[in-house]
Order: C-alpha cells, then structure tokens, then sequence
C-alpha cells in the first residue's frame, strides 16, 4: 500500500481535526452544559494549543526553512515577519468584508440585512476555523506526517471545546439541541477545506514553505487576540481562563516535541 500524500494527508489531519468540533459539543444533546467557568477555562486551553502551535509547529519550522534558503542571516527573520503580518492581515480583512456575528459582541462587517443571524453567527466560525485547516495542511504539507500530525492533534484538541461555545450559545439563541449540535458540527468542515488548501500550495511550490508556514501562524494568532482571549475575560473568569492557557500551551509544546521530533 502505498503512502498517502502531503496533501491527501491535510485533508485527512485537518477533517479529523475538524470533526472534533462536532464531539465537543455533544454535551448540549443531553442537556449536560458545563458552566461558563468552566467553558472559559476550556476555551482558555483552547487559546494555549494555537499559541504554543503558532510558534513551535510553524513559526520556528518556517524560520528553519527560510535559513535553508538564503544566506543572508536577516532575510529569513524577514520572510518570516512579514508573512505573520500577511496571515493577520488576511483573516482582519475577512473580519471586516464578510457580514458576521458574534453573539455577544454583535455584528460586524458590512451590513446584511437579508441573512439570517444563524448564517451570520456560522460566517463569524468560518472566518476563525479555516485558519486552523489552514494550518494543519501547511504542517502536513511541509513535513508529511511528523510535520502535520501534532497540529491536527493540538487544532483537533481546541476545537472540542469551541465547539461546545458554538452549541451553547445557539441554545441561548432559541435552537433546539439538535439544530444547536448540527449547527456546531457543520462550522468545523471548513477546516479540510482549508487543510487542503495549505497542503496543496506548499507541496506544489517548496520556496513558499517558509510563506505559509507563517502565514497560518499569523492568522492563528489573529483569532487568538481577536475572539478567543478576549471572550474568555468577558465574564470575569480571567484566572480560570489564563489556567487554561497555560495548560494547553505546555500540552501542545510537549505534543510536538514528542510526535514532531
């Protein structure tokens, strides 16, 4: 039997990923809601395995791939930089052009009175996911297996709990339990699309490794500061939620030194 490819590898790693969203949230078809406490404090280790994969899983390997590249000690640091600011400037303008809404903070974007909230609230998912299958098909793509499977397991690990977020806040909403868990487990098939992406450009073309590698950093760390944090600070769960960061960066750093290595 022959190996699967790096790209057949980011669609698989980044849909298996994905799917998680749809296990976390199985809790709301039994009526089983943790509290927001402990939600923050999921959500808080949430934050803490893209943090830790930003930097161990894709900022260092695309340093490495760029030094491999030029001589120049300074154009590595360069490409580096300013491909994170690309990726967080790509997933901010997607934040500002797509018609979207969070149910707390409310809409953004351009208005769009012809959509319904639902479809607003799944555009604000989209828009945060597909930077994670992003990310696990650039991984999987640059190093195969070893490069791709800490991610999908770090990304798979963070999306349970988002998941959950998904589904809870469309009960608030009025959704019954299952439209709320089929809701939730839908925003995640975003993430093959985006493996699949990531995984096909960087096998295509070897110089733009060190590009997407921070590219999908950069647009992680957006939705980091962006939505995460910041809703887990919402109601007052800050060391709940810092607890949680700080759980999930060690597990996620210790994941790839131990399956990337």
């Amino acid at each position: 039997m022959e190996p699967l490819s790096p790209i057949a590898l980011g669609f698989l790693g980044s849909l298996a990923a994905g799917s998680l969203t749809a296990v976390g949230a199985i809790p709301v078809l039994f009526g089983r809601i943790p509290s927001r406490s402990t939600r923050d404090l999921l959500l808080g280790f949430a934050a803490g395995v893209m943090l830790a994969a930003s930097f161990f899983s894709l900022i260092i390997p695309a340093l490495d791939a760029a030094e491999g590249q030029f001589e120049n000690a300074a154009a590595p640091a360069a490409i580096v930089c300013l491909a994170i600011l690309l990726g967080m400037g790509a997933v901010a303008l997607m934040n500002e052009k797509l018609p979207h809404e969070h149910f707390k903070s409310g809409r953004e974007g351009p208005d769009a009175d012809s959509l319904r909230r639902v479809w607003l609230f799944i555009i604000a998912i989209t828009i945060h996911n597909f930077p994670e299958g992003l990310a696990v098909g650039v991984g999987f793509g640059a190093d195969g297996f070893s490069g791709g499977l800490p991610l999908a397991i770090g990304i798979g690990l963070q999306n349970a709990p988002e998941g959950l977020a998904v589904a809870v806040s469309l009960l608030g909403e009025g959704y019954s339990k299952s439209r709320a868990w089929g809701i939730a487990a839908l925003t995640g098939l975003v993430e093959p699309v985006g493996g699949l992406l990531g995984a096909g450009i960087i096998s295509i073309s070897e110089p733009l490794l060190p590009w997407g590698l921070a590219f999908a950093a950069g647009a992680m760390l957006y939705v980091i500061s962006h939505e995460i944090i910041p809703e887990t600070h919402r109601s007052g769960h800050q060391n709940r939620a810092t607890l949680g960061l700080a759980v999930g960066l060690v597990i996620m750093l210790f994941l790839d030194v131990w399956l990337g290595g």
